[in-house]
């Protein structure tokens, strides 16, 4: 325990100079720093994304290859579809609760608002119709997480339901030593880590210092940060605290996940380190931890479900809506769906929150001006969304601890 507490410590204090010199790379930055820094964390990133889809594939599959043979798999489903659906609940709940508190003041006027070409034309139902893939390869192509996850699971419970035969278990021991394969891959990303930190902290330092939070702005961020923080801070560990759970302990071992997170702003992309934190650090069982994860990456959104109810509220009321007590219900379980039905990718939150406001015609023109402060909105949601997945596999991981076949 010695050298894995000094190992842990060795670690945290060479992200903490990293992020030291990120914050003064983003002090002093300019074009050169500038460009150099982007390159980092885009290459970063990218690389966590190469690694996350096949992660989550062969993870689905691996995991529910065995709900044919065994009950657990079936177990721990339930159990992180119940904490999932309850800790999005919960969240949205409390984003309409502090956006009532607040009551953010309209926008006097939207100018020089630029939305992302084509976004406003796209309709809720297309969102839904795109995770449906065409062809085997498609998702991956297209990094589509949703379509991943469906395409894995009709594989997974395909191998379930085969009759068992040297083939199967072919097929199965493959897919076992390919996910073998990729955790060696990420221990060494995991290395380097360090300085795809220091290039996202100096992103975050450089939009921080642009200073464009103002007025009514300021208190729609208000609301949506703060709402955030009120579910990492207190709500999730109320939720670990009733599990007999220690929420300090939780979050320390899963501290390089949430730092990631926060930086990449994809918990898809974070999903190799926070596979790898809960099990060698909160040694949580990888039958709980490789299955509940890669589906809470992709259902689990707390952040999400805060930033598209606050936002869709802050819109509709620019627009003119009256917001009834009926109005806010609707949307309070809008929010929650369309979370679940998020991918786990950057600024996914903000292109499924215009979809949702062109489905019903209102003007999505303020998403222009939300979109500067969505960078640093994006990092907070993206680590509660991280924080929660965690938490909820620990949670499964307690509830089922003695429960399952001791053998794998």
């Amino acid at each position: 325990m010695d050298n894995i507490q000094k190992n842990n410590f060795k670690t945290a204090a060479i992200w903490f100079v990293a992020m030291i010199i990120g914050a003064l790379l983003g002090h002093f930055s300019n074009n050169v720093i500038s460009e150099l820094c982007s390159f980092i964390a885009t290459a970063f990133t990218s690389m966590f994304q190469f690694l996350s889809i096949p992660v989550i594939s062969l993870a689905v599959i691996a995991t529910l290859s065995q709900l044919g043979a065994k009950s657990e798999s079936k177990r721990i489903f339930l159990h992180a579809i119940f904490y999932t659906i309850t800790t999005t609940l919960v969240a949205a709940i409390v984003a309409l609760a502090f956006f009532l508190i607040v009551s953010p003041t309209n926008v006097p006027l939207v100018v020089d608002a630029t939305v992302p070409e084509n976004l406003s034309k796209l309709s809720y139902y297309e969102h839904f119709l795109s995770v449906i893939p065409n062809n085997l390869l498609q998702p991956f192509f297209a990094g589509n997480v949703l379509s991943v996850l469906l395409a894995s699971s009709a594989v997974g419970l395909g191998l379930a339901f085969m009759p068992d035969s040297d083939n199967r278990q072919t097929v199965i021991k493959g897919v076992l030593g390919l996910q073998e394969l990729l955790f060696t891959l990420i221990r060494a990303l995991l290395w380097i880590l360090p300085v795809g930190i220091c290039a996202f902290t100096a992103q975050l330092v450089a939009e921080i210092e642009a200073g464009v939070i103002v007025g009514a702005l300021g208190q729609y961020t208000l609301v949506v940060i703060g709402g955030n923080l009120i579910q990492f801070f207190v709500i999730i560990p109320l939720f670990l605290l009733l599990r007999k759970l220690n929420p300090l302990k939780v979050f320390k071992g899963m501290s390089p996940a949430l730092a990631m997170a926060f930086f990449s702003k994809s918990s898809a992309a974070t999903l190799p380190v926070t596979l790898a934190s809960a099990e060698n650090n909160l040694h949580i069982d990888k039958r709980v931890s490789r299955f509940v994860l890669p589906i809470c990456t992709t259902i689990n959104m707390n952040g999400c479900a805060a930033f598209i109810l606050v936002t869709s509220l802050f819109l509709m009321q620019n627009a003119g809506v009256e917001l009834s007590v009926g109005t806010m219900i609707v949307w309070l379980l809008v929010s929650v769906l369309a979370a679940v039905g998020n991918a786990g990718v950057p600024m996914g939150c903000y292109f499924l929150t215009i979809s949702l406001m062109s489905s019903i015609g209102v003007s999505v023109d303020l998403m222009g001006m939300i979109l500067p402060i969505y960078a640093i909105i994006d990092m907070i949601e993206t680590g509660v969304n991280v924080w929660s997945d965690s938490s909820v596999a620990a949670m499964t991981d307690k509830d089922l601890q003695g429960k399952l076949d001791s053998v794998v």
